[in-house]
């Protein structure tokens, strides 16, 4: 008679709420916003690089240059 009731609904029951408490927790813990931050900072000028070198007012060497110096320089901080 018992093992039936593992077997019914009431299994998914537990399966739900296992995840659901997962989905919480991961939800609710500290995020790292590091590199958040790091790639926010470097976002604009990137941009402005990008529309520089598509304006042709750069080269593709200097381009390339430039933006390895622009993410190394957001790795280091």
């Amino acid at each position: 008679m018992y093992h039936y009731y593992w077997a019914g609904m009431h299994a998914y029951w537990w399966i739900f709420w296992a995840i659901l408490w997962m989905l919480f927790f991961s939800f609710m813990m500290p995020v790292r916003r590091s590199n958040w931050v790091n790639y926010r900072d470097m976002l604009m000028p990137l941009q402005i690089l990008q529309r520089r070198y598509a304006a042709g007012e750069i080269t593709s060497e200097e381009y390339e240059e430039r933006k390895t110096k622009l993410l190394r320089d957001v790795r280091t901080r």
